[in-house]
């Protein structure tokens, strides 16, 4: 068993208030922060060079997010347990890191002290999930795995205009055009996005538009939107 007092811990984390914030609580616990990092790329390079005793893992960041870090880590076949530590309470989230290989599912609004004993149940060998998805884990435990819709559309929660405006944004448009084409403020197109953003958990309108031009999202001639 591994004394959390000389538990080492890696952070993968793109938002640097976070990181720093969790690092100067764990610290003040006496749990060694080996490195806390931004990016998932540099993280996966460090989990393989620092060995620690478990790694928090953010389950959104750009360039490669936490499922793909996790995915990596597990083909690196590395021997620490893995834990997400995040805002999202998505079902799909949940089961797909379970699947991936990590053995905790921890929420970012968690109390300290209910993380500090979440990282020593996990590196004592036991898989942690916050207690409001434990129902959840309940039926992956069971082997009953939420379906997962593959068909179902990220944009649903969309509006017609929030929708529309994506479009334009794939199309390349910049905040003034679009306003200028939609007969509307750059104020209001600036408000739109940033609810697309949220709706979407993206961090930039390029990470946008190229998630509609992948699902092969556009604007129809009649103005409708098509996919």
């Amino acid at each position: 068993m591994t004394s959390i007092e000389n538990l080492r811990v890696l952070i993968i984390d793109d938002h640097t208030l976070f990181r720093e914030g969790l690092e100067s609580l764990l610290n003040r616990r006496q749990i060694e922060v080996v490195a806390s990092v931004g990016d998932g790329n540099e993280g996966i390079r460090l989990v393989e060079e620092l060995q620690p005793d478990i790694v928090l893992l953010d389950m959104r960041m750009p360039d490669i997010n936490g499922l793909g870090v996790l995915s990596r880590l597990q083909e690196n076949q590395v021997t620490m347990p893995i834990a997400m530590l995040t805002t999202s309470t998505d079902e799909r989230d949940l089961v797909e890191s379970l699947r991936t290989g990590a053995r905790g599912y921890l929420l970012k609004d968690m109390e300290p002290d209910s993380l500090v004993v979440a990282l020593r149940d996990i590196v004592d060998g036991k898989t942690v999930v916050a207690p409001a998805l434990s129902p959840i884990l309940a039926k992956v435990v069971q082997g009953n795995f939420p379906e997962l819709d593959e068909g179902k559309s990220p944009f649903e929660h969309l509006t017609p205009r929030e929708t529309e405006i994506l479009c334009l944004l794939a199309e390349g448009q910049s905040n003034k055009v679009i306003a200028r084409n939609l007969g509307i403020s750059d104020g209001t197109v600036k408000l739109h996005v940033k609810a697309i953003l949220r709706k979407l958990d993206i961090h930039s309108r390029v990470e946008a538009a190229v998630l509609a031009v992948e699902h092969g999202l556009k604007n129809s001639p009649s103005g409708e939107t098509a996919q």
